[in-house]
This record gives C-alpha cells, sequence and structure tokens, in this order.
C-alpha cells in the first residue's frame, strides 16, 4: 500500500512539475538589428548576402517561444525619398534589402519593433515597403503610428505586443495617456503583454538610468523609468528597453522585469562599436502563466567592427547589467549568479 501510494504521489508531482513547466513562456529580447544598409552606396554592406552574421547566436535565439528585436531601420531595396537631415554628421540613414528578412526568420526571430528614430529614413514609401515586406515573411510587428500594438500567439496564449518611441510616425512615448489606453486594452484581450520602448540618450556617456527626461543633440528622449512603470501599471508583464546603444540596468517592479537597455545587437557598420557599444545582452526572461518575472538567462555577445554579433566568454554585459542595476536601481529586487538574473523571494 505504502509502495502504491508512493507511485500515486510521484506520479501527482510529476504532473505538477510538468504542469509549471507548460505554463511557462520564454521570451528572449535583443537590442538594436542593423544588418547592413545599401544607402548611400553598398559599401555599406556585408560580404555576400551577410547571412553569416548571425550565424553564432541562431542556436540560442531559436531556443525560445518567442523572440524579439528592434529593427532599426526600413526595409526596401531600392528607392524612397532620403530623409533630409540639418545635421550631417550626427545623421544616419539605415535602407536594409528585403532579404535580411529571410535570415531574421531563420535565426528565429518572431517579433519586431519599427518604434524607434529611423523608421522615417526613406519616408512614407519606405514604412509602406517594411510593413509589406515583413507581412509577406511572417512577422509580427508594431510600432507604427497607425500600428501601435499587435497580437501573435503561442501555445493557445495570446501575446499583446505593443511598441513606442519619441519620434515622428511612431507610437509616441511622449503620449503616455495614449500609450496607457493601448496597453490596458491588450491587457483585455491578451494572456502576456509585452512592451518595447527605444528611448534615452545613446553611447557611452549615457550608460546610467536617471529617472528623469533625457536629452541628446538637443532632443527629448524622453523619461524611459517612469514611462515603464505607466505600462506596468497599464498592464504590461515585461518591457524591453533599446535606443542607447549601450546596456544599462535591468529592473523588478510588481512581479514585471524591465532591461531598459539591450544596446547594440547585430548592426554592421555605421554604428560605433568602441568600449560599451561592443558590448550586449541576449535576455531569455522566463514568465509565469500571468506574467510574473520567474527568472532570466542572459548570453553576453560581443560585436568587433564592422559587426556581428559573437559569444562573450568574459561575459561583460551580464557584469554591466549587475553593476548599473546595483547603481541605479539598488531597490530591485533582484539577484545576480552568472549567467542567471532571479527575483529576491
Amino acid at each position: 500500500m505504502k509502495y502504491i501510494l508512493a507511485l500515486v504521489l510521484q506520479g501527482t508531482l510529476l504532473c505538477a512539475m510538468y504542469s509549471q513547466a507548460n505554463d511557462t513562456l520564454t521570451i528572449i529580447g535583443v537590442g538594436d538589428i542593423m544588418m547592413g544598409t545599401n544607402f548611400p552606396d553598398n559599401s555599406y554592406m556585408p560580404r555576400g548576402n551577410g547571412d553569416y552574421l548571425l550565424r553564432d547566436v541562431s542556436p540560442i535565439l531559436d531556443n525560445a517561444d518567442i523572440t524579439f528585436g528592434n529593427l532599426e531601420g526600413v526595409i526596401l531595396d531600392t528607392g524612397g525619398v532620403a530623409k533630409k537631415c540639418k545635421n550631417p554628421k550626427t545623421c544616419y540613414l539605415f535602407r536594409s534589402p528585403s532579404y535580411y528578412l529571410d535570415h531574421l526568420k531563420k535565426a528565429g526571430f518572431d517579433l519586431l519593433s519599427n518604434a524607434n528614430n529611423h523608421v522615417n529614413d526613406f519616408g512614407l514609401v519606405g514604412r509602406q515597403e517594411t510593413a509589406r515586406y515583413l507581412d509577406e515573411y511572417g512577422f509580427h510587428f508594431a510600432g507604427f503610428y497607425s500600428k501601435p500594438y499587435t497580437i501573435l500567439e503561442y501555445d493557445g496564449k495570446k501575446i499583446g505586443f505593443a511598441a513606442f518611441a519619441p519620434n515622428q510616425g511612431t507610437a509616441s512615448l511622449y503620449d503616455s495617456v495614449r500609450a496607457m489606453k493601448v496597453v490596458s486594452h491588450l491587457d483585455t484581450i491578451a494572456d502576456i503583454v509585452l512592451v518595447s520602448i527605444h528611448g534615452g540618450a545613446e553611447g557611452k556617456e549615457y550608460q546610467h538610468v536617471t529617472r528623469e527626461n533625457e536629452y541628446f543633440l538637443g532632443h527629448n528622449r524622453g523619461n524611459i523609468y517612469d514611462f515603464s512603470r505607466k505600462m506596468i501599471d497599464s498592464g504590461a508583464d515585461l518591457v524591453f528597453g533599446h535606443g542607447p546603444h549601450v546596456t544599462r540596468a535591468v529592473d523588478l517592479y510588481k512581479g514585471k522585469f524591465i532591461a531598459y537597455s539591450l544596446g547594440n545587437f547585430c548592426t554592421y557598420r555605421r554604428f560605433n562599436l568602441a568600449g560599451p557599444n561592443g558590448y550586449a545582452p541576449i535576455i531569455k526572461t522566463y514568465l509565469d502563466s500571468e506574467g510574473n518575472f520567474l527568472k532570466a538567462e542572459v548570453f553576453s555577445i560581443r560585436q568587433v567592427p564592422p559587426g556581428g554579433p559573437k559569444l562573450d566568454a568574459d561575459h561583460t554585459a551580464f557584469k554591466y547589467m549587475q553593476t548599473l542595476t546595483e547603481e541605479d536601481i539598488p531597490e530591485a529586487e533582484l539577484k545576480f549568479e552568472l549567467p542567471f538574473i532571479y527575483p529576491v523571494k
């Protein structure tokens, strides 16, 4: 009888463990993606068709339920009206060929953000063609003013995704009231809500989360600390930030995980990869069925000019993330045990 009872209890425990594992959702987030631009000429394109750029990290990217990244620039083979720049020395335009989307799809990406400062690099045609190609290649995407959110499904769960940036033509992080309404709506129709934020000042001098509005080249790049919290208050379960081109701190608010900047993930030329700009995380988050944070696994990568992510055996991005969190968000109830981040319980 004791033997039978033990088997029953063991079976019950295994079923509970399986159920818990089955309810866990894994979402990978990475930062900026610009695999090469054919503007102003093809000298800014990688050799061949560029399919080698993601080779080293594809096994990681493909090993999650959902994989997300920020698509920096437009997808357009030729044409479009190039944006006029007030200061060409600080202005770069990114126009990537459509076949790059095949590389992203094969690497494991499911979800892309269009909300960033390069979405208007080639005008209306650039935006329209980007949307058309993303649809054609089967990506879920959001971030245009006309398309602030999208819904995708995985294993019977509905995942709501919204993206915001402080740039014309995007779902604006300046308009927090509208953004909160978008996220609140998603919370009513989706099981898990993911928010992407492209904001904060750029470069190695701006690694810290200030909790204030950040300015760069005279442009207000938003208060990403406050905005992230407003998104979670409105129903978001996970927030991925990007835009500063460097790794920043992470945070835990009301049981929900925030990464304030995921840095430069895969950027070919036209990007400064010196010092902190060359290191970034691939962050794999584990959420329960209610969207609460269970843990994150950090795969640190490094880019050496001209670009393309390689795994970093020194775990530099993880160490940046840990140090910056201790300095900027000391109250965050997170513990760092390389290569994992856990909630303090």
